[in-house]
């Protein structure tokens, strides 16, 4: 059986789309299970809309998603005689013809059709007499080159995912091959790339269906193998419409922003499609090699659910150890403009990310509901002012509270609870007001790990400054003394 060959073919006029990244991983993963070649190409012919930096970020988010290639990148633009050299071989054998209809010419034929119904090239050039043809050529009259479809019969092909596929060669046009200014369309090129690649498996999203009659009939008439296709089924929106930008990030580089782990998008989008034998959630690269089968993908397009791969980052950052995390840790809060170094010394940081980690969805909850763990310079959020901080008597309970957390003997939890309890009991009120509004004062934020567990991590005179300023914060209301 001949070695298995893929290719994940990006073009960088946009950022890699998660469309593409899962398209990338199930190559790599079939590549990875079959022991075979992933190779990575680069098509870049559409000179006005590729640029180096896309292509740039297109290898950054591959690298970062662990997705390494074995061959590549090969770059389309740099391949562009051999297109030619293929679509003049195509003419000479007789596949191929000049078209000299004109763009307008075109359009105006395609308006007459009307909307609604589709329309074809009607081969006005295909049948052109030989000396007329011959006529054209020699007064440079600009034309394309397409395919010459076979009028009859059918091209047919077995999909790895969606079956028997089946298409009348009268429903194909005489596509292009090559523009009027030389450059080669999506159809030549990217079989020309396959045949001399030795591509043996073509996987990749279900929006190219359409195209593969058309490549088939391209392969066949070069006399090469036609891979295996396994198309994929589209990626949708919480709305079922297909993902696009008005649902939020696309990106790959957009959900690294996030906060996202790169292991933790691989698992989802390895989901997104393909259900595990065991039909396990969290599941390593490792284990998806083992177990990845074409036959297990779905026709049925997939739903892209944020919440799904926030809980999913959840799962893996508590998994993380503390040597993979602190630098993923300090990298965002360095972001984040918070300079940790300087607040916290080795020691204490390490217990802080290990108390944040255990109810961090992302990275950014370091930076954002966490901030106040690294630095005095946080807000009090207005969900939690709003909800604990009603009371009129709170700015002096928590001055009382200063006060007293300042003489404790030991500052730890067991000390600085009995210190807050104790000042509840003495004034009639439930200790939880007293220790919600706390919370507040020390971290901004309506819900954050154990109140004395933060207290004890701030030590004694970060958790007196911020409960003092916190009363005086409050100060501008009447005060009710209790």
């Amino acid at each position: 059986m001949a070695e298995i060959r893929v290719r994940f073919a990006p073009s960088p006029t946009g950022y890699l789309h998660v469309g593409g990244a899962r398209t990338a991983l199930y190559n790599w993963l079939f590549a990875r299970h079959q022991e075979g070649t992933f190779i990575l190409r680069i098509e870049d012919t559409d000179a006005d809309r590729s640029k180096p930096e896309l292509t740039a970020a297109i290898l950054d988010s591959l690298k970062w998603l662990g997705l390494n290639w074995d061959e590549g990148p090969f770059h389309q633009s740099d391949r562009l005689d051999r297109y030619r050299a293929v679509a003049r071989e195509l003419e000479r054998v007789g596949h191929a013809y000049p078209c000299f209809c004109t763009p307008e010419e075109l359009q105006l034929k395609r308006s007459r059709v009307g909307s609604g119904r589709p329309w074809k090239y009607d081969r006005t050039c295909r049948n052109l007499p030989e000396p007329e043809r011959q006529k054209r050529l020699a007064e440079k009259i600009p034309y394309v080159l397409r395919f010459r479809v076979p009028e009859t019969g059918e091209t047919s092909f077995e999909d790895r995912v969606f079956g028997a596929i089946k298409v009348e060669n009268q429903e194909i046009e005489d596509f292009v091959l090559l523009r009027s200014d030389g450059q080669p369309t999506y159809h030549l090129s990217v079989v020309a790339d396959d045949v001399d690649m030795l591509i043996t498996h073509v996987i990749r999203g279900a929006d190219h269906l359409s195209n593969t009659p058309k490549q088939i009939l391209v392969y066949n008439a070069l006399g090469a193998n036609t891979p295996v296709f396994a198309h994929l089924p589209l990626i949708l929106g919480p709305d079922r419409q297909r993902l696009s930008k008005r649902h939020g990030a696309t990106s790959v580089g957009a959900y690294r922003d996030q906060g996202i782990l790169p292991e933790a998008l691989v698992n989802f989008l390895a989901l997104l499609g393909w259900t595990p034998p065991g039909g396990e959630e969290i599941f390593p690269p490792e284990a998806m090699v083992r177990e990845f089968d074409l036959a297990a993908v779905s026709k049925s397009n997939a739903v892209f659910d944020p919440e799904k791969l926030a809980w999913m980052n959840s799962q893996y950052l508590r998994s993380l150890s503390l040597d993979r995390l602190q630098p993923l840790v300090e990298a965002e809060l360095e972001a984040a403009g918070v300079q940790a170094a300087t607040f916290l010394p080795g020691e204490s940081f390490q217990k802080t990310v290990a108390l944040l980690q255990t109810r961090a969805r992302t990275l950014k909850d370091f930076s954002q509901g966490g901030r106040a763990f690294f630095s005095d310079d946080f807000e009090y959020a207005a969900d939690a002012r709003k909800k604990f901080w009603k009371d009129p008597a709170l700015h002096d309970l928590l001055r009382q509270l200063a006060e007293r957390l300042e003489s404790v003997e030991a500052f730890d939890i067991a000390q600085t609870e009995e210190c807050l309890r104790k000042l509840a009991e003495e004034k009639g009120i439930k200790a939880g007001l007293l220790i919600n509004a706390a919370r507040v004062a020390l971290t901004g934020q309506a819900v954050a790990p154990g109140l004395f567990e933060v207290m004890a991590l701030l030590g004694r005179q970060r958790t007196v400054g911020r409960l003092l300023r916190a009363a005086e914060h409050l100060s501008s209301s009447a005060p009710a003394k209790l």
